[in-house]
């Protein structure tokens, strides 16, 4: 990537993408985003030029439209600001929702990777990062990259299609290089406490709940479940600071011009797991919190285990996990008390 610096960040306003806006000015990039605003808000911009000093080139527009980003790759051309590769986070990412609206998942998330690559084809930006998730491995407690893909849910589906049209894209055009990184469970913040997790919506993770709970905007935590077969009885999950995932995101765009292949997929993790009630215990540890919570019954569709197996990633990436689960409580607590209403606070 030497002397090429602007990198597109589609979805770059919202929680994975705008932290890792952040990781690739640490890193000397110039960022351009692009978001429709759909699950983002337009205040993260100045939050974003707080920490980097310097406003990111934003555009508002839909991915489902390929003129609208076809636009943004001519503009920037125009401007002798050639966008040289893309990290794209831009889709629809609740499980449940996805269930339940399954055609507009299929809509979104395909739709807008098809337009994204036809832009990048047509502008001559040859190398994408995508944001993937390691549920394409369904139930398997502890994945490989080389296991079966197996996903259970329209969310799960999207991700593997994606990655197959990727794999396809990459034998038609011999120079896209394209790697799809899978995790689960980012939490956390960044550590300025300038941006974290906003969901417009009713939150379905479990750190926006615990951080609406702690600031007296929920009642109570229901456990989903104290009788699995795990250390504690609740289900364990690879919870990963948010800002460890945005490291691993330049990472593998500083590593992908070197690759022999067209397509490969990482996952990341940190190969152990924290069950939900060390996490909640280690929220009320780290800021002197006590929240309540109830155990209820498990929930439907949810596994006893699941982690992702990430010696891929130190191998190719150089990419771990630095910070705690600590570190991850803490900087939630910082964003979500002095930011209580997200940006608009």
């Amino acid at each position: 990537m030497e002397g090429k610096k602007f990198v597109l960040c589609t979805g770059g306003l919202g929680y994975v993408g705008s932290h890792t806006v952040v990781s690739l000015y640490e890193k000397g990039y110039k960022v351009v985003i692009v978001d429709n605003l759909s699950n983002s808000n337009i205040k993260c911009l100045n939050q974003l030029e707080l920490i980097v000093k310097e406003k990111p080139t934003f555009y508002q527009g839909d991915l489902k439209s390929f003129e609208a980003i076809d636009k943004v790759f001519k503009a920037q051309k125009d401007k002798g600001e050639p966008i040289c590769a893309a990290i794209h986070f831009a889709a629809f990412k609740a499980v449940k929702d996805s269930v339940n609206n399954p055609l507009e998942y299929y809509e979104n998330n395909l739709g807008s990777t098809i337009n994204l690559l036809k832009a990048m084809d047509k502008g001559g930006c040859n190398h994408l990062i995508f944001s993937g998730s390691a549920c394409v491995y369904g139930d398997n407690p502890s994945a490989k990259e080389e296991d079966p893909l197996g996903a259970i849910n329209p969310y799960g589906q999207t991700k593997i299609i994606v990655e197959q049209i990727m794999k396809d894209y990459a034998v038609a055009n011999k120079n896209f290089r394209g790697i799809s990184l899978r995790y689960f469970n980012p939490i956390g913040a960044h550590h300025s406490g300038l941006i974290g997790e906003d969901p417009k919506d009713k939150p379905n993770n479990i750190m926006p709940i615990i951080q609406k709970i702690a600031i007296g905007e929920l009642p109570e935590l229901e456990i989903y479940g104290n009788d699995y077969q795990t250390r504690d009885g609740t289900c364990i999950r690879d919870y990963i600071h948010v800002q460890d995932i945005a490291d691993a995101h330049v990472n593998a765009l500083e590593y992908i011009g070197g690759m022999k292949e067209g397509f490969d997929a990482i996952n990341l993790g940190s190969g152990k797991g924290t069950t939900v009630l060390e996490l909640i215990t280690a929220f009320e540890k780290a800021n002197g919190i006590t929240l309540n919570k109830k155990i209820g019954g498990r929930r439907e569709g949810d596994a006893p285990i699941v982690t992702a197996v990430a010696d891929k990633a130190l191998k190719l990436l150089g990419w771990k996990v630095k910070r705690s689960i600590e570190e991850c409580c803490k900087d939630s607590w910082k964003w979500i008390s002095t930011h209580p209403k997200g940006y608009e606070s």
